[in-house]
Order: structure tokens, then sequence, then C-alpha cells
């Protein structure tokens, strides 16, 4: 390894929204699933090569299309298989994670499925740092779809960092993971929120994916996810029309959300008790 590679760390983020600055130029093994949105946030520094999660691959490649949109730019990236490592834990991710796809750059640098993540991350050591800007992407928006005088609030957001305090008493749909971020419990989601929904992202290796419905079953907050394999991670409006609930907790099943239920359906249930 050159004087130069030995300076390029391998640096861990919980989700691709928390790079920043610092980690320009360097290896970044994050939490997030390896959607497009989550490219674009570790392609417009750049850092050097992301490995993120597969999230169970999913409905359209959804976990893992990421890869192709950084090959674009010629950045190496990888995703780690959800069954061997835990979504929304980059720490946990470069501890314990078997990588499950590669894109065409990390090819070229010796990076292959069933190599650990640490393995990967020490080749992508010697990737090229991209010189060129990521192409726009229509991902990571957020939308009011319902907003009815008398009505709960409905939202959908693609990302679970597009909540806001403004956001009690609403019911909203985020397609990301319904993993805890680093998998300590936080105050993302607000604490009077009516109802808030995510993806499985296949719910991984110590049902991971999942982590954040018991936090909010604690919270008393109504909470589900849809499967991964019903709608795609990271498309929002896509769970709201077409999501299958895969997990509920306890507060979502005292309120009538089953397990197979059409998640718009659901809402329309919440909707229907709300107005009474």
């Amino acid at each position: 390894m050159s004087a130069a590679n030995e300076e390029v760390k391998i640096l861990t983020v919980a989700s691709c929204s928390n790079v920043r600055a610092e980690h320009r130029a360097h290896v970044v093994v994050s939490g997030s699933y390896g959607g497009r949105y989550n490219a674009y946030n570790a392609a417009k520094w750049p850092v050097r090569a992301v490995i993120m999660s597969d999230a169970g691959i999913g409905k359209d490649n959804a976990g893992i299309i990421g890869l192709d949109f950084l090959d674009q730019i010629g950045m190496a990236a990888a995703t780690a298989d959800a069954r061997t490592c835990h979504i929304g834990d980059g720490d946990h991710m470069l501890a314990h994670g078997i990588i499950s796809y590669v894109n065409r750059t990390a090819a070229a640098l010796g990076c292959a499925p069933g190599q650990s993540v640490r393995d990967c991350a020490e080749r992508m050591r010697a990737a090229a740092v991209p010189t060129v800007a990521p192409p726009p992407i229509t991902e990571g928006a957020r939308f009011v779809i319902r907003d009815v005088p008398g009505e709960p609030v409905l939202i959908c957001a693609d990302s679970i960092g597009m909540l806001q305090p403004g956001d009690a008493g609403r019911i909203v749909v985020t397609a990301s993971h319904g993993a805890l971020s680093g998998g300590r419990p936080d105050n993302t989601v607000p604490p009077d929120i009516l109802a808030v929904f995510f993806s499985d992202a296949g719910v991984g290796m110590d049902r991971a994916g999942i982590a954040r419905l018991d936090d909010l079953d604690r919270k008393g907050i109504v909470a589900g996810t849809t499967s991964a394999n019903s709608a795609p991670i990271g498309d929002s409006r896509a769970l709201y029309h077409d999501g299958i609930l895969s997990h509920v907790n306890g507060p979502a099943s005292l309120r009538g959300g089953r397990v197979g239920m059409k998640l718009k359906d659901f809402i329309e249930v919440l909707t229907a008790a709300a107005k009474r």
C-alpha cells in the first residue's frame, strides 16, 4: 500500500445523511440502505468509497440500486447482507458484515461478494476519489398526501430525517428502515405524532430493521413496517399505496393494525377513528 493510501481512513456512520466534510476522500461504512438517495448523500461530498446495507434487497432491487448509480461517477460501492449485520449501525456492519453486492468500480479493486465488510473496505482504500458530481435524483422528498379539515394530515416522507416537530397529530409514512440509529434510542420521531410507518428493510440480523417499533411501543406511538418485498424502500408514496404491513407494535395492534393488511387500509382506519 502506498503512503497516500495509508492516510485514507475507514470511517463509520449510522446513516449517509451523517456524512460531512470530514468524511471527504475517505472510505465510509454506512448503516443506510443502498438506494440512490443514500448513494447521492455519500457522493455529493464526495467520499472515496461507500459500503451500505442491502436492506434485504426488496422490491425493484431498491436496497442495492445505489450501486449502479455510483458507477456512473466511478465511485466504488458495495452492500452488506442485512442478515449478517445490523442495518442503521455502521460500527456493527464493519465488525460483522459480509458483502452481498459490489458495483463494477469496486470489483475492479478486488471487492467481491462473500468478503467481510472490513476486507472490502480495506481494498477500497486504493479507490480513486470521484472527480465529477453525481447526477440529480428524484428520491428524497416530502409530500402532503391529504390535508382535510377534521382529519389527521397524512404525510409521505422518503427519509426519517424529514420528520418535523410540526408533525404532531399527523400520520407519517416514511420510506426509511425501522432500525434505531446506531442501535440507540433517539428522538427523531416527534413524541406526539399520531402514527408513523417504515420499511422493514428485510428485517435482518437480530430484527434490527424493525427495532424502532419496540422503542415507539414504549412511548405509546402507533407504528408499523411494510414488507420490503411489497414496496421499495426509499419511496414513501409506494409504501403508502402498495405496502403490506409486516410488523405492528402494541398501540397499532390496539387500533386495528394487522400483519398482512395493506398500509393504506390501516391508515383509513386510523383516520376514521380520529374523526370521531
